[in-house]
């Protein structure tokens, strides 16, 4: 078996671990309803997003109360700590929304057939490569047997990133693959904390955070990839045809949102960074330990954060095809994927 088998092999074998983990057996009868002024029943829905500012838009429009002024109900509203565990609550009977990462979108529409369509983005980059200065002084470094580098697992976006750093550099693959950790962007924090890593490929904030403690922003994803497509709003496809209405109004309310922190930059860290370390309790599973202690999200943190992406509802669809033709590549998803069949800008287009 080569190596793109064996990677589409871990990839799905992943997946469907998450699936068989998350779903839950759906809830029987008609979703409850809430009436809109100015129009039908609007159906409850749930939704889901990313433990990170990534997710922004949601989280403003939340603490506003714009969804409720637009008649959407949301009956469950769920955080996950990696865009990998995001996806697969997409499964799930009770979540029909998520504002997650692209390339863990397109990896349960790919390899889990799961119906989604992906109605907005929400933020191109947002990834960094972050280094212990003492440690590594240029990208070479990461070639060095004694390194040991962080990374989420494989088929998400930031292990896209490692790919293209490697590729865009020219360094030795099976050199610095062998140096890599796998784990989640928190556990990530705390293993950089307790001295176990010399590096790290991370998500925002979680690269930003990396820097109070010491390590430096040695690559963002701007310098990787120039225009990579950061989250999106994905939708579960059966909610566009049942309930259009509902999508048309998640997809303006995600752009009053992105254009309102666009223009009140401060407040909207101060949101993000609220809401973030409320949720934190929930989402980190060893919260209650004395190290994670150290991993306060502040509003300045995720005001540097969020200076490093560029927060838009808009997608270019080439872009989109590049992501999936380069996983393609990885052996990260099989066979013939098309933007287009994934991607649903009639609601996008319209507002």
């Amino acid at each position: 078996m080569n190596r793109k088998e064996k990677r589409m092999g871990r990839i799905i074998s992943e997946v469907l671990c998450f699936l068989l983990l998350l779903i839950i057996p759906s809830v029987t009868g008609k979703h409850a309803c809430a009436q809109d002024q100015h129009g039908p029943e609007i159906p409850s829905i749930g939704m889901a997003v990313e433990f990170m500012d990534h997710a922004a838009c949601a989280y403003v429009a939340k603490d506003k109360g714009w969804f409720e002024e637009e008649g959407l109900k949301i009956s469950v509203y769920e955080s996950y700590v990696s865009g990998m565990a995001l996806a697969s609550a997409l499964a799930r009977g009770d979540i029909q929304a998520a504002y997650i990462c692209l390339v863990p979108a397109i990896n349960v529409y790919a390899n889990a057939k799961v119906p989604i369509r992906i109605v907005a983005g929400t933020h191109k980059h947002g990834y960094g490569l972050v280094v212990n200065p003492a440690k590594v002084q240029n990208i070479k470094a990461l070639e060095d047997p004694a390194m040991r580098i962080g990374c989420v697992r494989e088929g998400g976006a930031v292990d896209v990133m490692l790919h293209k750093t490697i590729e865009k550099y020219h360094l030795a693959e099976n050199k610095v693959l062998t140096n890599i950790r796998r784990m989640n962007p928190p556990k990530q924090l705390i293993a950089i904390m307790m001295g176990h890593l010399d590096a790290a490929f991370l998500p925002e904030q979680w690269a930003t955070m990396a820097e109070d403690f010491g390590f430096r922003m040695l690559l963002t994803s701007k310098d990787v990839w120039p225009g990579m497509q950061g989250s999106v709003l994905a939708v579960r496809e059966e909610l566009i045809h049942n309930s259009p209405e509902v999508v048309k109004k998640l997809v303006k309310v995600s752009k009053k949102a992105t254009e309102w922190l666009n223009e009140n930059r401060d407040s909207a860290s101060n949101i993000v960074a609220r809401i973030l370390s409320g949720t934190k309790k929930k989402v980190l599973p060893f919260e209650a330990g004395r190290l994670t202690m150290g991993l306060e999200i502040t509003p300045q943190i995720i005001s540097r954060s969020m200076d490093r992406m560029s927060f838009t509802t808009d997608i270019d669809q080439r872009v989109v095809q590049d992501v999936i033709n380069y996983m393609t590549q990885l052996g990260y998803i099989k066979g013939a994927i098309r933007a287009q069949d994934v991607l649903y800008m009639n609601f996008l287009s319209n507002e």
